[in-house]
This record gives C-alpha cells, structure tokens and sequence, in this order.
C-alpha cells in the first residue's frame, strides 16, 4: 500500500493522469493512518478522562474547567505549524526538496521560540485562571496546578505537532500515526504510576501526559531529521537565517488561523463561564461528553489532514482540477464516516459516558446532549475537512471568518440566553445549530471555488 501510495503521490509531482479510482485510493491511504492517530488521541483522551473521573466529579471538573484555555494555546501552536508546513507541502508538490528542507529549519526555529513564550504565559497566569472562569474553591487549586504542569510541556506538545505535520506534508501519515498510537501506550503507564501507584491525581494525570508527549515529540524530531526521505537534513550544513520571503508567507496562513483561534477559543472560555454557573455536575458533564464526541469527529481531523497534504501537493504543482477533485473526495469522505459514527454516538450515548465517569447524574446529563449533538456531526464533518481543503491552498482568511463568526453568533449568543432556562441541554442545541450553519458555509465556499483563485491569483 506504502508503495502505490508512493508513486501516485509521484505523479501528483510530474503531472501525471490519476483516475478517479486512484484519487480515492490515494485519500484513502493518507486518510486512514491519519484518522488511526486520531483516534489513538481520542483513546489517550478517554483513558485520561475514566482515570481522573474516577477519582470524582470535582477532579474531572477542574480539569474541565480549564481545559478550554489549554485549546486556546493549543490554537496559536497550531496556527504556527501550518504557515510552515503547508510551504512545505507546495514546495514538496513542485519537486523542490531543497525549498522544503529550508522552511523546516526555519520552521523548527520558529516553533522553538514560540512555544517557550507561550509555556511562559501559560505558568504565569495558571494561579489566578480558576478564579477568572468562574471555578468554585472545591477545584481551583487541582484546576491551576493541572494548568501550570500542562503550559509547561507546550514545547514538547509543538515539537510534536510542527514535526508530525511536516512528516504529513511529505505524504508520510504513517510515522506519526505509529508515533501517536505510542504516546497513547505511554500515556496510559504514566497516569496509572502517577495518579494512582504514587497518589498524585489530577496532578499525576498532567505530569503523565506531559511525559508522554515529550518522549514522542522527540521521536518524532529524530525521525524527521534522520529518516525522512523528503526532508531529512542530515549531510546538509544547518544555518539559523529566517528567509524575509518565508516568514511573510507563513503570517499570511498563520496570521488568519491564529486570529479565528484566539476568537475562537476565546469563545470556548466564554462557553465555561456560561456553563460553571450550573454547578459541578453540569461542568463535569459538559468536559466528559466533549471528550465522549471526540470518538466521533477526530477521525474527520485525520481526513482533514490528508486533504492539507493532497490539496497542498496538487497547489504546488500547478494542478488546480486535480486540487477541486481532492477536495470534494476527502469532503465527502468525511461526512460519509462522521455520519456512521455520529449514529453509533446516539445509540451508546450512555455507554460512552459510563466510561468516563461512574456518577449516575453525570452519565445521564452526559448522554442526553451528546444524542443532540449527533444531529450536527455530518455538518461539523463538511467543515473539518473543509478546512483542511482551504489551508492547504494556503486559503484561510474567509474559512477563519466562517469558524468564529458561527461559533459566536450562532452559539454563544443564544447559549447566554437559552443556558440559564434549559440547563446545559439549551447550551449543547447551540453548539449543534453552530456546527450545521458552519458545514454549509464550508460546502458553500468548495463549491465557489474562489479558496484555489487565491493561491493561483
């Protein structure tokens, strides 16, 4: 499978015919890798979450509560990683390796510089953020220490992220899909040695996942550098000079995605303020059945990561038609996949909660709006992968635009209004109106066609 995945993504390069047969192929092949190292997040995500929630409502709330904050410099990491590897995957798809390994070095540089910034801030302001959410005494204490430890290993999550991506941006999903199915192995060792063999808790649980995402981090820094075949940078000579050229091109696709991360989890914050007020069970709720959704959407991110790289690819190389067929593909993709399993999210909705917390409330309250946000899956699939297709012709200012202006008129602006009537039920129906509004947009804008005009003008 490796090697006719190999040589179809060769032809994408030299402009050879695909057929539509060998198209699907192909998106297959990089798709199921990357939804492979998805779910084996999710499981990481789940096997954190059933540990620490067993431990009772109040631990899984404090990790919850902060949780929100932890996607926001997420965000900004993320936004940093695809102005870097999406010149790589350009440069991979016009056959210039020499242009890909310079943007990686400079990339490397870059994501070094500011995820040591970042982990600063995070540790800085992880005392008083419990309060600033709206956390109760009970949790603000596990809530900032779990926030302190985790900001901590920002470097080592980015390193991560920058290398598995550019690994990505060469056609490889399988590195980093091994990779990642190996943090979660290490992730469950550490967390039972640390919350439960040596007592520590919610303090373990940050102190477990930080040491697994370092170990993988830095295999995935060696592979990268050693085993790459596109991009390795052995036998070259190493410089620190940032390219003028490569930096100004990266803030024009980071620039868009940092700023929709920032609204954008600015208004998941927004979302727990609205929540804690509903008290423990709800806050725990509303963190466990997040993660219970995860088994239902994380495989329409490792579809999305296949499209960055297939449409990145085909940009490169000059193949626009070979880009838009790309793109409807893995869109369609995504959907079909994201239906079958937002059905089986309605059907074990109590089942995927019990794993997560033993408190019969808890389970309950989970359940119910997990059912509701099964309605919105096919929608939320469209704009993950959508998104995908767009930062891959390096197209990110109106996608961004559609994200946070759903999220926040769509979502939060009702949820202030219905929240405090129906409870977190009121809440997740907005989050599921938000997701359908946000699907359209995104099938609207593919179907437009002007996310290529901008890479091509």
């Amino acid at each position: 499978m490796s090697g006719s995945r190999d040589i179809l993504l060769k032809r994408i390069r030299s402009g050879g015919t695909l057929s539509l047969g060998e198209q699907f192929r192909l998106a297959l092949s990089l798709s199921y890798p990357a939804m492979l190292a998805q779910l084996s997040s999710v499981m990481m995500q789940y096997i954190d979450t059933s540990m620490v929630g067993h431990l009772g409502a109040s631990a899984g709330a404090a990790i919850g509560l902060v949780s929100t904050c932890l996607w926001l410099m997420g965000g900004f990491c993320m936004a940093v990683t695809s102005g870097f590897s999406v010149q790589v995957a350009h440069a991979i798809g016009a056959d210039d390796l020499s242009r890909a390994r310079d943007v990686l070095r400079q990339g490397l540089i870059c994501a070094l510089g500011f995820s040591g910034i970042v982990a600063l801030l995070g540790i800085a302001v992880s005392g008083a953020l419990p309060h600033w959410l709206g956390g109760g005494e009970d949790i603000a204490a596990d809530a900032s220490e779990y926030f302190r430890i985790m900001s901590l290993f920002i470097p080592a999550m980015l390193l991560d992220w920058i290398c598995a991506a550019m690994l990505q941006a060469s056609g490889n999903m399988k590195v980093p899909s091994i990779l990642s199915i190996g943090m979660c192995v290490l992730d469950v060792g550490f967390n039972y040695l640390f919350i439960y063999r040596m007592g520590m808790g919610v303090k373990g649980a940050a102190i477990g996942s930080g040491l697994a995402e370092l170990i993988t981090g830095l295999a995935m820094f060696s592979f990268l550098v050693f085993g790459s075949k596109e991009l390795r940078l052995t036998g070259e000579k190493w410089h620190f000079h940032l390219s003028r050229k490569t930096l100004s091109k990266a803030a024009g696709i980071s620039g868009p995605m940092a700023l929709q991360n920032l609204l954008m989890r600015g208004g998941y914050i927004a979302a727990t303020v609205i929540v804690a007020p509903l008290g423990t069970i709800a806050i725990a709720a509303n963190s466990f059945a997040i993660t219970a959704e995860s088994f239902c959407y994380m495989p329409g991110y490792g579809i999305s990561d296949a499209a960055t790289t297939l449409v990145g690819q085909s940009v490169g190389a000059g193949r626009a038609p070979l880009a838009r067929r790309f793109a409807w593909i893995t869109t369609s993709l995504g959907m079909g996949i994201m239906g079958i399993l937002a059905l089986a999210m309605f059907i074990f909705a109590p089942q995927l909660m019990g794993l997560l917390s033993p408190d019969r409330e808890v389970i309950d309250l989970g359940a119910s709006v997990l059912r509701i946000e099964a309605f919105a899956e096919i929608g939320y699939a469209a704009s993950i992968v959508g998104y995908g297709v767009c930062v891959g012709a390096g197209d990110t200012r109106w996608p961004s635009i559609f994200n946070f202006g759903s999220m926040w008129i769509v979502r939060l602006l009702p949820a202030i209004f219905l929240t405090p009537v129906l409870g977190l039920k009121g809440f997740w129906i907005c989050m599921a109106a938000d997701l359908v509004v946000r699907g359209i947009l995104f099938v609207t804008r593919l179907r437009g066609g002007r996310w290529l005009k901008i890479q091509q003008g």
